[in-house]
């Protein structure tokens, strides 16, 4: 079995401590999801088994053949290359063989007769057949398609962020290393891409490594959960829900622990105050003892008691109406004659496909932007909070405490409680010992959690959110959830994250593009599987309409004397790409022979012996018409 195996890793940066001496491994087939409060060292540990940073001390082993390929959040691209080019540039041995094979071809295509240059050729072709590489151009299409991308010989410097994050994450698909390590995949993903990546990774062969925000993703892909807590690394059998349970029964046995080692030492500290003389052995064994249970004494309050619902400024009657509200934004048409009313009390979800003017309409909500035509009447009273995709800019000279203490010393809740900015910081994820940290010493996710924390504690009745998710971790986004629950005002969320919204959102706001806006009353799951079922439905009904295809033997065509370039190319890899299939299929049957009552497995077998059998006949049906123009 093929593992990857962590000892004793620590890794520090500056004063900072992100974890000591955690161990782990990671065997075939485990999809891994990476949970951890951002800034506990989640991205740091990936680079590190990606081998792009090295640890302060420990060891990571594995074969010596063993292939890692690593998504970043923020990909490296190639501006000028094409799509194409840049799913195919990667290092792994398949790539490079798909590389050398189209190079020797290109060369024989200008010197034909070289020995040198077909024995080049030859070579290649063989590697190919040794690595399986010939449906690999074929995979990267699909995979591209996949994934929302259509025109594979467009220039990467022609993409917008999302589209190039699409790319690299269909190079690193097709590598199909041992351990695929992907941070963040499901960032700039629409629901059907997420869907498809969902099932692509669930029956993956190989080991996943994974850290997303997104935990319907988690739960429907995860077979173990890695949180890196405090510096320490915990592990947990099953996905996403099993964590979570088992989780809150560990937090529940360190409570109990907990409150038992304060009993103890409320006893002892009444014995220290006696003023005991500690003269005896014993009497200083207990002093020690004293000692050592202040050193453990959790600091700080509880922070799960900690009141969130912080009290806003009143919202009157009329919060936003649009009255044939019209924009345009680079040539594509935002709004069209659209009329909507939101409400006080309002939860709003805006979805729809990347490009259709989301983000411009928070910008019209929040004043950021303006209409073309129409009117956006804001009522008087409205007082708005705007979390942005763009990250706003800090000082970075300031501390933490500093930063916040600008929103107000204190805030005050629904109940008319007084909260400390310290009691805030710990809420929202920042320990005590933390909350003198200068905010250039942050990572880019403390960072916004802090931008967040601030924004809210400046008691806003409208808050209007740009994809949170994407830069705020799952326990962050639990404590703003909870924080929306008991909001008095109008929230409206920008966002593909199908968790968040179905806990935060009650109607939505459906972007096709166009100007073309819909309305839905609802959760977003709600909403996706109605939407797919009418697709499914409408389909079903086309094909009824379709007339009967005609079985036809392709013919030479009547004027044709000879191969077209890409023909030709086509011609010289046909008889490979026929014996690849040929002893794949060989193979499937041999094992086939072996499933024995495993009827399971041996329906796998068949289906794919099927798929086969049709991709074989295809290629001799073609070899049969090229043959015919062939030298």
């Amino acid at each position: 079995m093929r593992m990857l195996t962590a000892e004793n890793l620590s890794k520090s940066y500056g004063e900072k401590t992100l974890f000591d001496s955690i161990s782990f491994s990671i065997i075939e087939k485990e999809r891994v999801g990476l949970i951890g409060v951002n800034g506990t060292g989640k991205s740091s540990l990936l680079k590190l088994i990606a081998g792009i940073e090295e640890y302060d001390s420990g060891e990571i082993t594995s074969p010596g053949d063993y292939h890692i390929a690593y998504l970043p959040q923020e990909p490296e691209i190639d501006s000028d290359l094409s799509v194409i080019g840049q799913v195919f540039s990667g290092e792994a041995k398949i790539i490079k063989a798909m590389r050398e094979y189209e190079t020797a071809l290109l060369e024989m295509e200008q010197d034909p007769e070289s020995s040198t240059l077909q024995e080049r050729l030859f070579e290649a072709q063989k590697r190919m057949d040794i690595l399986h590489a010939w449906e690999a151009n074929a995979n990267a299409k699909a995979i591209l398609t996949k994934l929302g991308i259509y025109d594979f010989s467009k220039k990467m410097s022609e993409l917008s962020g999302g589209q190039k994050k699409r790319v690299a994450l269909a190079g690193v698909l097709i590598e199909t290393p041992d351990l695929l390590i992907l941070d963040e995949p499901t960032n700039h993903l629409d629901y059907q891409s997420i869907k498809w990546l969902e099932d692509y990774l669930s029956k993956y062969k190989g080991s996943v490594l994974l850290v997303t925000h997104d935990r319907y993703f988690l739960d429907r892909v995860t077979n173990r959960t890695f949180e890196l807590d405090g510096g320490k690394l915990y592990s947990y059998t099953g996905n996403y829900a099993s964590f979570i349970e088992a989780k809150a029964s560990r937090q529940e046995n360190e409570r109990l622990i907990s409150e038992k080692q304060q009993n103890l030492y409320r006893r002892e500290l009444q014995w220290m105050r006696r003023g005991a003389k500690a003269r005896t052995t014993k009497q200083k064994a207990r002093i020690q003892r004293f000692e050592n249970l202040q050193d453990n004494m959790p600091s700080g309050p509880d922070n799960s008691q900690v009141e969130i619902a912080i009290g806003g400024n009143r919202l009157g009657k009329q919060v936003f109406e649009l009255k044939q509200a019209a924009k345009t934004f680079d040539d594509k048409v935002i709004l069209k004659d659209f009329n909507y009313l939101i409400k006080p009390g309002d939860r709003i979800g805006v979805v729809g496909k990347n490009g259709s003017g989301k983000s411009t309409f928070l910008n019209i909500l929040s004043g950021a932007d303006d209409l073309d035509t129409g009117e956006l009447i804001t009522g008087q009273t409205v007082k708005i909070a705007y979390y942005t995709q763009g990250h706003e800019e800090l000082d970075e000279n300031m501390r933490m405490i500093e930063y916040i203490r600008e929103a107000g010393e204190f805030i005050t809740t629904d109940k008319g409680e007084r909260i400390s900015v310290t009691s805030m910081l710990e809420r929202f994820l920042f320990p005590m010992s933390t909350h003198g940290t200068l905010i250039r010493k942050l990572s880019g996710g403390e960072k916004r959690r802090l931008f967040l924390l601030k924004l809210l504690m400046e008691k806003p009745n409208v808050l209007l959110l740009d994809e949170p998710t994407n830069d705020l971790d799952t326990e962050t986004l639990t404590v703003l959830e909870d924080y929306i629950n008991d909001f008095s005002g109008v929230v409206v969320t920008v966002s593909h994250d199908r968790y968040f919204l179905d806990k935060t959102a009650s109607q939505l706001l459906v972007f096709n593009g166009g100007g073309d806006i819909g309305t839905y009353f609802g959760e977003y799951t709600e909403y996706l599987e109605e939407a797919e079922a009418e697709v499914r439905k409408s389909a079903a009904e086309e094909k009824k309409l379709e007339p009967a295809p005609k079985l036809t033997t392709q013919q030479p065509e009547k004027d044709k004397k000879r191969l077209s370039y890409m023909e030709k190319r086509e011609w010289d890899e046909i008889e490979g790409k026929i014996a690849f299939l040929e002893e794949k299929l060989e193979s499937v049957q041999e094992e086939l022979d072996r499933a024995g009552s495993n009827f399971e497995r041996a329906q796998e077998l068949m289906n794919e012996s099927q798929q086969l059998n049709d991709e074989l006949e295809h290629l001799i049906e073609r070899w049969s018409y090229l043959s015919e123009f062939a030298d």
